[in-house]
């Protein structure tokens, strides 16, 4: 039940959601919306003002644009085509009022794939910690939230997978205990447009999809909502500017796997990730 709500308020592939209808609203007046989508919203510009703009949730034209929305596509977008798509998206036109929101240019759309996951998890975890259980371990599409023990009586693993887009191998394990992890990476979700492979990491400043040197990036806290956001955030940055705005932050811990070039691999963590052998 708690997972249905959640579509029925923030999926885009619901035409009848929460979100579609908003999306549709062209209103200039602030838009009454739930208490869930008010909370995922308020989150997601408080990561955007943090990371400047790198995580983003008025991007839904941009991931449309490249063939990740409900529509699929065949074709390169144009750079005007882009440009256009730009002057309807940025997290700085969309502002919160009491119970809802406005949005600075009518035909802002948002997309909350790369948060509302992460909430889900936070959602079913509490409901399951109030139904009396305490060893309770709560994944979806990837998004995990643990408390308690393992069957074992020791904390939970939580496998990374090999980036490397055949290999479904795990490549490190995570102990994790009493936190919540989201793991992004451009290995999974991907499109083909004209012969080019394009990672679903979109840079929503530029509107174009990022190439990095970072492969997959797995983030630690105590809030899933935030660990989804951040991860996605941290694909589109550097692992540089990455490292420098994690250590700034409280309540994140970060592991990433980096390109270092002919197919070999690069492993960086903050200190609080514990590793486990395999």
């Amino acid at each position: 039940l708690v997972l249905l709500e959640i579509n029925k308020k923030m999926s885009t592939w619901d035409e009848e959601s929460e979100i579609s209808k908003l999306n549709r609203n062209k209103s200039d007046s602030p838009i009454k919306v739930s208490a869930d989508l008010y909370s995922v919203v308020k989150e997601s510009l408080k990561i955007s003002k943090k990371t400047q703009g790198a995580f983003d949730v008025t991007i839904f034209d941009l991931m449309s644009l490249w063939g990740f929305g409900p529509k699929a596509k065949n074709d390169y977008p144009s750079d005007s085509v882009i440009l256009n798509a730009l002057k309807s998206s940025g997290w700085e036109k969309l502002t919160l009022e009491d119970e809802g929101l406005s949005k600075k240019n009518p035909n802002l759309k948002l997309d909350l794939n790369a948060i509302a996951k992460g909430y889900a998890v936070d959602k079913v975890h509490q409901k399951i910690l109030e139904m009396g259980f305490k060893d309770v371990f709560i994944e979806i599409g990837g998004e995990v939230k643990c408390s308690g023990k393992n069957k074992f009586g020791n904390k939970w693993r939580v496998g990374i997978e090999d980036p490397n887009a055949s290999s479904k191998n795990i490549i490190k394990i995570i102990n994790l205990e009493n936190r919540a992890m989201a793991t992004s990476g451009n290995y999974r979700n991907f499109i083909d447009l004209n012969g080019s492979i394009l990672g679903h990491t979109i840079d929503p400043r530029i509107g174009k999809p990022i190439k990095s040197e970072v492969l997959s990036v797995t983030v630690i806290s105590s809030s899933c909502m935030r660990a989804d956001a951040w991860a996605t955030a941290l694909m589109v940055m550097s692992f540089k500017k990455g490292k420098e705005m994690i250590e700034i932050e409280d309540d994140l811990d970060v592991f990433w796997i980096l390109d270092t070039g002919n197919n070999n691999y690069g492993f960086e963590k903050t200190n609080g990730i514990e590793l486990d052998k395999i």
